[in-house]
């Protein structure tokens, strides 16, 4: 498969284990970190050459701090992928984003611990990261009709859910959406100088937000499978809002630096 940088990816959160038909294909890629997660499938949509990648596994083999993140991106890059849109469950730490409401965040804080979140062990190398998401891509998303631009997302560890005083700490901070993938998986991409962009889906309203019994893993995959299908359109049609040629220099943080190893 010809490594043109042009090829776009799509990482399936909880409940997005499929993006292509039958007719898709599927390519093996090893990396320095072992496996990815699954099967990365490649097909078309619109003009663009997509990458599908399960996040937790076709089967949803992998836990949130077990999930190969390092062999993912990696892969993705080796294929020849520049820009990555990243669809996730969220819960929802304001009731203004109530279940079934579709963000695309442009800020994240890191609350997981002991996860592998560099490639860089050697060399003095450091990433700017203080926008944490590609503004290009972000537009794509968030300028579609019915979806919310903007948000801070803090990702705990899992797989536990948080506990109603952390969620209503997070709260108090500001921050409007609670996950627990989006770390390291968006820094691996901005070291690996892809584009990325996270779309969340709000499948619940967090523990310390509303009163009851709590979040509950089955209600989450329920309420994800409930808007899989207006999910999965909106990530189509952010796609296929996406210029043919990346132009996004932001996500460029190598120039000019001497890096230990070449990127794939």
């Amino acid at each position: 498969m010809p490594d043109n940088g042009l090829m776009l990816a799509v990482i399936g959160g909880s409940g997005f284990y499929s993006f292509f038909g039958s007719d898709a294909r599927s390519v093996s890629v090893d990396t320095p970190y072992g496996p990815p997660s699954g099967a990365i499938t490649v097909g078309t949509v619109g003009s663009h050459e997509v990458a599908f990648l399960p996040r937790h596994g076709a089967h949803h083999e992998f836990n949130p701090h077990t999930v190969p993140y390092r062999a993912n991106m990696w892969a993705l890059r080796a294929l020849g992928v520049r820009r990555i849109f990243a669809p996730c469950a969220v819960g929802s730490l304001t009731t203004e984003l109530g279940p079934g409401s579709m963000v695309v965040p442009d800020q994240l804080v890191d609350r997981t611990n002991a996860r592998a979140d560099t490639y860089f062990d050697t060399g003095g190398i450091h990433v700017g990261f203080a926008d944490p998401y590609c503004p290009t891509l972000r537009a794509n998303a968030a300028e579609l009709p019915g979806v919310v631009d903007g948000g801070t997302m803090v990702v705990i560890q899992g797989p536990r859910f948080s506990t109603r005083a952390e969620s209503r700490w997070f709260a108090s901070q500001g921050f409007t959406l609670v996950n627990m993938t989006g770390y390291p998986e968006a820094v691996l991409a901005r070291e690996l100088e892809m584009c990325y962009a996270a779309i969340a889906l709000v499948t619940d309203l967090d523990a310390g937000i509303e009163s009851g019994e709590g979040v509950k893993a089955v209600d989450v995959f329920a309420e994800f499978e409930k808007n899989m299908v207006p999910f999965k359109k909106l990530v189509r049609e952010a796609i296929g809002s996406v210029a043919q040629e990346r132009t996004c220099t932001h996500c460029l943080p190598h120039e000019g630096v001497t890096l230990p190893f070449e990127l794939p």
